[in-house]
């Protein structure tokens, strides 16, 4: 009997030969990261057990990405945990203002390598499976744990195929099929499984759009979402570093062909059509022809979920030589400086700009209700992010619409709830 991607990355990773789904193991992780919000709980963590030696010092990623720049005092202070923390120990990774972006981005882009395991305090860090990592959220007290000891224990997670079938229709992306994914699945529908994106769907689909697709893993509740190792990861991977893959990494990268699942689910994208996500429930999913009409306050263009250089693409297509509607916020936040940089050489940021965007610096500001984008009680957003529950972006009376690019670019062109099909 083979294995799949997440039983063979976590036997490697606990030094074993194989691994049952239920089974416990200690598991080695080959990269940890915490943030701005989760890094400080972590510190204390460890300080409070009285600063013990770091085993996994080396492994440990720390990005300021959720308040940056600094928003309050508090959020400042959280900053300085973070700096002093770093300097005090060595650890040399720092990301700090101005230097990556959103943490899943720019462990994306700088770190992450295919059949390694990945750990991150952050819900969302499921977004690096697309690189055919097994890649897991954590809470930062389980994160702490791993900085010290430079291990972990899990629960080996029983495995999901999802074969993607089908070609995108016109102005449907990847944001669309996993809104879908999340409203046929429901949000408990994968809760501790790890799911396997295959299909020729996916094979046609490039990085971004897995990205995409595999940070909303979290949101049907899975504890990863990988897709399979191929040529569209290695040239992603060319394009950005020099590497090259262990035998070890390239056989845990990609499941084997005996390899058994839970469950196994087809759905063909043929027939979609552009979706969102209705208040309050990312799973409360209805395709764009009910919502058509609805005026709203606000637009948000970035995230870990929407924010790379192919989103902002696809909002400046629509937005070209046209403006955003009277009364209408449109906020435009790159996900990394690397995408800030490729759309400043293609002149999408001017674009944007001359549309009335307000364009800013990557951060997930918006996305916790944090800052660069808070919405007021009552105030109606359509944005990117991954989720829209009850005071998500700002007051708890306001409301959150999640879309792609494409349908959030249309929204803010037109004021209200729009078609993207209209514009391309």
């Amino acid at each position: 009997m083979g294995g799949t991607i997440a039983e063979k990355v976590l036997a490697r990773a606990s030094g074993l030969t194989r691994v049952e789904p239920g089974q416990i193991v200690e598991a080695r992780p080959d990269l940890i990261m915490v943030n701005d919000i989760t890094g400080p709980l972590a510190v204390n963590t460890i300080k409070d057990i009285g600063n013990p030696p770091m085993k996994a010092k080396d492994r440990l990623v720390v990005i300021l990405d959720h308040l940056v720049p600094a928003v309050t005092p508090d959020s400042a202070e959280l900053h300085k945990t973070m700096r002093s923390f770093c300097k005090e120990n060595g650890v040399r990774r720092l990301h700090d203002v101005g230097g990556g972006g959103v943490c899943h981005q720019v462990l994306a882009e700088e770190y992450v390598r295919p059949g390694t395991l990945v750990i991150g305090a952050d819900s969302h860090t499921c977004t690096l499976g697309a690189l055919a990592a097994f890649a897991t959220g954590v809470g930062s007290t389980d994160a702490a744990a791993a900085i010290l000891t430079g291990e972990l224990w899990f629960k080996v997670p029983e495995s999901v195929k999802i074969s993607l079938v089908g070609k995108l229709p016109r102005a449907v992306f990847p944001k669309d099929v996993v809104l879908y994914l999340v409203g046929q699945i429901g949000p408990d529908g994968a809760n501790y499984k790890s799911v396997e994106y295959h299909g020729p769907l996916v094979e046609d689909m490039d990085m971004p759009g897995r990205l995409t697709i595999c940070n909303m893993g979290v949101e049907f509740g899975a504890k990863a979402s990988i897709v399979p190792l191929d040529e569209v990861t290695l040239d992603y991977m060319r394009s950005l570093r020099n590497i090259v893959l262990t035998e070890e990494e390239l056989n845990c990268s990609r499941p084997d062909p005996q390899a058994e699942y839970d469950d196994a689910l087809e759905f063909d994208a043929t027939f979609l059509e552009p979706m969102l996500a209705a208040p309050y429930s990312v799973d409360n999913v209805k395709p764009v022809s009910e919502l058509e009409g609805i005026e709203v306050d606000q637009v948000f263009i970035g995230s870990c979920t929407n924010g790379r250089f192919e989103d902002l693409e696809v909002a400046a297509r629509i937005m070209r030589d046209r403006k955003v509607a009277r009364g209408v916020r449109c906020i435009v936040l790159p996900c990394s400086m690397k995408q800030y940089m490729n759309a400043l050489k293609a002149g999408v940021v001017e674009t944007l700009l001359k549309a009335g965007c307000v364009v800013g610096p990557p951060t997930c500001g918006p996305c916790i209700g944090g800052h660069m984008g808070v919405l007021g009680e009552k105030e109606v957003a359509v944005s990117t992010s991954n989720r829209n529950f009850v005071g998500r972006m700002g007051a708890k009376g306001s409301k959150v619409y999640l879309s792609s690019p494409a349908t959030a670019a249309a929204t803010a062109v037109m004021g209200k709830i729009t078609d993207p099909r209209v514009f391309m």
